[in-house]
């Protein structure tokens, strides 16, 4: 079993900027795992310190119980899928296939054997005699895990790697990704700011934001249960929706409507969540009531979003079936489900526990 595991790992440039900071992780042999955060947070420069390309200020890498803080790149046993993908374009995906076996003296009739396993698997046997300059995106995409298949590494590292494919390839391409892990059992750390990657891949994600870890878990987890707000309207889309409201006597007020929240906070102002299908225009029995009035209805196809304003001045969004038709300034009753509820603390942003 190899484990990747990060200790007090931090980045810091030479003018001072800190890219990463006191980053704890550990990657478990085999998984699926995503650093996913916005552009800026710190998550390619994570990857890049675990293979070798960024030199760690402080903290410790572990590649199961070896540090490997000053171990060379060619050394850890990791290969890198890059966001361009780093064809030689001068060589066929033939070339660039076998290009590393050659450079590692691999006898001609295994490097065929392999290579033949590989191009089958990820499809590519048609195109073996071709340039990348001769490939659309998809097939460079394939050629560029196919090459990292073929070092056999114990963990790939993807850095973007589908954010360079129009919508329809990237979709078909997560999938390839999924049935790939499944076939090779290898550890994969991918980096992308798409959540839809993330929730569809990994099986744990760890947000990243600013730089820091803001929370790792399983995707359904790490949605139903955000850490804080960043990580509440960094996920879902929309995003959850956030309203202020109150905690007072043990119940919890917001929206013209309130509910017995036992929580670890006292009395005050805080931050109540709850995601837009959390909500419903159909009564429920223990449903809490919201009133608002329609601002819009944004049909998406197969459902759509309904905008509504609160007496308070605070916009919502919620789901509704797409042949929803509601003038906008028409009075509407939300029902809120209240074990959906969340509430977050105004000063640290962060979740509060709840106990009902």
């Amino acid at each position: 079993m190899t484990e990747i595991r990060l200790a007090n790992v931090t980045k810091t440039y030479a003018g001072g900027q800190t890219a990463v900071d006191r980053v704890d992780l550990t990657i478990r042999d085999g998984e699926f795992f995503v650093l996913l955060g916005p552009s800026g947070c710190g998550k390619s420069t994570t990857l890049r310190m675990i293979a070798g390309l960024e030199a760690i200020s402080s903290g410790d890498l572990f590649i199961g119980e070896r540090r490997m803080n000053d171990v060379d790149p060619k050394d850890r046993d990791l290969a890198f899928v890059f966001q361009n993908y780093a064809l030689f374009p001068h060589l066929t995906v033939h070339g660039n296939l076998t290009f590393g076996m050659r450079l590692r003296g691999v006898p001609a009739p295994e490097q065929q054997s392999r290579l033949a396993e590989v191009a089958g698997m990820l499809g590519l046997g048609p195109y073996l005699d071709r340039k990348p300059g001769q490939l659309s995106g998809g097939q460079r995409q394939r050629v560029a895990l196919g090459r990292a298949l073929l070092r056999d590494p114990i963990a790939f590292l993807l850095d973007e790697p589908l954010s360079n494919l129009d919508a329809k390839l990237r979709a078909q391409m997560r999938t390839e990704l999924v049935k790939l892990h499944r076939r090779v059992g290898r550890t994969i750390i991918h980096v992308t700011h798409d959540q839809i990657e993330a929730m569809t891949m990994a099986d744990r994600i760890c947000i990243m934001h600013d730089g820091k870890v803001a929370q790792v878990g399983a995707p359904m987890d790490v949605y139903r249960n955000p850490a804080d707000t960043f990580v509440a309207t960094f996920t879902g889309s929309p995003s959850m929706n956030l309203i202020p409201g109150r905690i007072e006597d043990g119940l919890v007020h917001f929206a013209g409507t309130s509910l017995p929240f036992q929580a670890q906070a006292r009395s005050g102002p805080v931050t109540a969540g709850f995601r837009p299908e959390d909500l419903s225009l159909e009564p429920r029995p223990d449903g809490l009531p919201i009133q608002a009035s329609v601002v819009a209805v944004e049909t998406l196809g197969a459902d759509a979003i309904l905008v509504a304003g609160l007496k308070e001045g605070q916009e919502i969004e919620m789901r509704v079936p797409a042949e929803t038709r509601l003038p906008p300034g028409s009075a509407v009753t939300i029902h809120l489900d209240p074990d959906r509820l969340r509430l977050f603390d105004v000063k640290t942003t962060r979740a509060i526990p709840r106990h009902v």
